[in-house]
């Protein structure tokens, strides 16, 4: 079928059609209300929204997500398709082939909605299109409702210029277990991707100023702690720790100095992600007073 259909981007005469078929219930994070404010944000735009036409009909659609301040998009945020469209898979594989190089595939789930039908047919147009790599990351929050978490002293944290957050970034990244940064490394090299990491955590709408580096009494480097923020508000941006510091758990230590950070600029609600395998910052974030609230499975 996908061979009889013409693939392009959206016009603005498109928008009220594309809303429409955002306001259906889907397992989709876009609607309209989302679409609309996005799109005003920069973070949405017509050159990365595709649409596939069977003549003068809308069958399909894809949404893609970029920093506002970005020149490319970032993740695929939306897989719509028409009920007369028939089996939606290659079409949606078509339209996900249409951005390149190709960028991963966000769905936002709860985990008694992992198997929905909806959710492996897109997860099933991802793979056709090459996303064949599916790592699942638990979503966690604190909010103001929960006491603070313990706030050890041992660490000092500083401010530090980009190039030694890059540094740090280089360092954590060998053993880590974030299946990201390890595929990032695996692509790019280890500076390159720290480098890479840098500037988009400088792309999050949180102050780059609160960026803090972390280190032992005797002044040696053991992590990194970014508290930052997205569109939903703020967020641990980045916790990782060096591989000759790990072990000490010095992951809480991290958590705990951003979460007082972010508590301190008035924040009520934090939010977070870590990789499901990742299971010594999962059992972190339990610790520290973080509920695990949804399921982010992301196709790369």
């Amino acid at each position: 079928m996908e061979a009889s259909l013409l693939f392009r981007t959206m016009a603005e005469s498109d928008l009220g059609l594309v809303l429409t078929c955002l306001s259906e219930p889907s397992v989709n994070t876009t609607t309209d209300d989302r679409f609309r404010e996005h799109l005003a944000a920069h973070s949405y735009r017509h050159e990365w929204t595709w649409l596939a036409f069977d003549g003068d009909t809308l069958a399909g659609l894809a949404v893609w997500w970029g920093f506002p301040a970005g020149d490319r998009p970032l993740a695929l945020d939306a897989l719509w398709a028409s009920p007369a469209a028939g089996d939606p898979v290659p079409m949606w594989a078509e339209l996900i082939r249409r951005v390149s190089p190709p960028a991963e595939y966000h769905i936002f789930t709860i985990p008694e909605h992992r198997d929905d039908p909806e959710i492996a047919l897109r997860l099933r147009a991802a793979a056709e299109a090459g996303l064949t790599t599916l790592n699942e990351r638990f979503r966690y929050e604190w909010t103001s409702a929960s006491p603070l978490p313990d706030r050890p002293a041992r660490l000092r944290y500083v401010p530090a210029t980009d190039e030694e957050f890059a540094d740090a970034f280089e360092r954590v990244s060998v053993g880590s277990l974030d299946v990201a940064t390890r595929e990032g490394v695996a692509r790019h090299g280890a500076r390159a991707q720290a480098l890479a990491d840098v500037e988009d955590y400088k792309m999050m709408p949180g102050p780059r100023e609160r960026w803090r580096l972390a280190y032992d009494a005797g002044k040696n480097l053991v992590g990194v702690a970014l508290p930052s923020a997205n569109a939903g508000g703020p967020v641990v941006g980045y916790v990782a720790v060096v591989p000759e510091q790990r072990g000490h758990g010095y992951a809480a230590d991290l958590l705990a100095e951003i979460t007082w950070m972010l508590a301190a600029d008035g924040a009520t609600v934090i939010r977070a992600d870590t990789d499901s395998t990742n299971t010594p910052m999962v059992a972190t974030f339990e610790r520290l007073g973080y509920r695990r609230f949804a399921l982010r499975l992301v196709a790369s």
